[in-house]
């Protein structure tokens, strides 16, 4: 889950010294809001399962890692149940921690808060993310099962939100948390530099103020973001596709004061 993560946050020249995109950006997480299939989590006698996960993976719930195959940034989960209402995730690749998730689910079973960490950048990036709950899980399965819809996220370190960008006489340079690219409107690929899943990213200029960018892994692809500016230049309009789980995230950025 990259957090879903959605979690889940995504992120001047003289040629062009007012160009649209230059300056930090940082997400107003009130605007998220979230479309697709929901998340569908299983957990009964002793086995967790995800199935949105991309791909889906089945594991022990006994606290111990877990191989795990087919993901671009862990190779291991790590399932803890905590109670009857909370349930810890870990997720690591060759032994370093990536991604943590802790799972409550309310005293009425009808909403589930996760707390999030995000380890993939300098900082550690952390989050909250609310859901509801749209179906139960099997009879005498623990409280996540089910499925779930997000309906928030009310809370977002500066680490996991901010993002800066530079444009360039043809193309954009990207910083996020210790992470960077520096891709050209050609539609070729370039790398995410630091980053622990290897993504590499190609870039479309849609129009003036309007940027398309396309993520991949392992020769798949995994997001379609459009990033609009607005005419005065002071919010961005985020839509980004999740096209491994059918998902979309929108929100909106407001630019920081140089």
């Amino acid at each position: 889950m990259k957090l879903q993560f959605a979690i889940a946050a995504l992120l001047p020249i003289a040629a062009w010294a007012a160009g649209p995109f230059d300056g930090t950006w940082k997400t107003r997480i009130e605007t998220m809001q979230f479309a697709g299939k929901p998340d569908v989590f299983e957990l009964s006698q002793g086995v967790f399962k995800c199935g949105r996960c991309a791909p889906p993976y089945s594991v022990k719930a006994d606290g111990n890692p877990q191989k795990v195959s087919g993901h671009s940034y862990y190779d291991a989960v790590r399932v803890r149940v905590i109670d009857d209402h909370t349930v810890e995730l870990s997720n690591s690749l060759n032994g370093k921690p990536i991604f943590g998730d802790l799972m409550k689910v309310s005293a009425d079973g009808t909403t589930l808060t996760e707390s999030l960490k995000d380890m993939t950048g300098a900082l550690t990036a952390t989050g909250t993310q609310v859901s509801k709950r749209l179906a139960a899980g099997p009879a005498g399965s623990h409280a996540i099962a089910g499925s779930w819809k997000i309906l928030k996220v009310p809370e977002a370190s500066e680490a996991a939100i901010s993002v800066t960008y530079r444009m360039t006489t043809d193309g954009l340079q990207m910083t996020w948390n210790g992470q960077s690219y520096d891709a050209k409107f050609d539609g070729r690929q370039y790398p995410i530099a630091n980053d622990p899943g290897r993504t590499v990213v190609s870039l479309k200029r849609v129009a003036g103020n309007t940027i398309e960018e396309t993520d991949s892994r392992d020769g798949k692809v995994t997001d379609i973001i459009r990033m609009t500016v607005s005419g005065d230049g002071q919010t961005m309009s985020v839509v980004d596709k999740d096209v491994q789980r059918d998902a979309t995230s929108s929100y909106e950025m407001a630019r920081q004061p140089r």
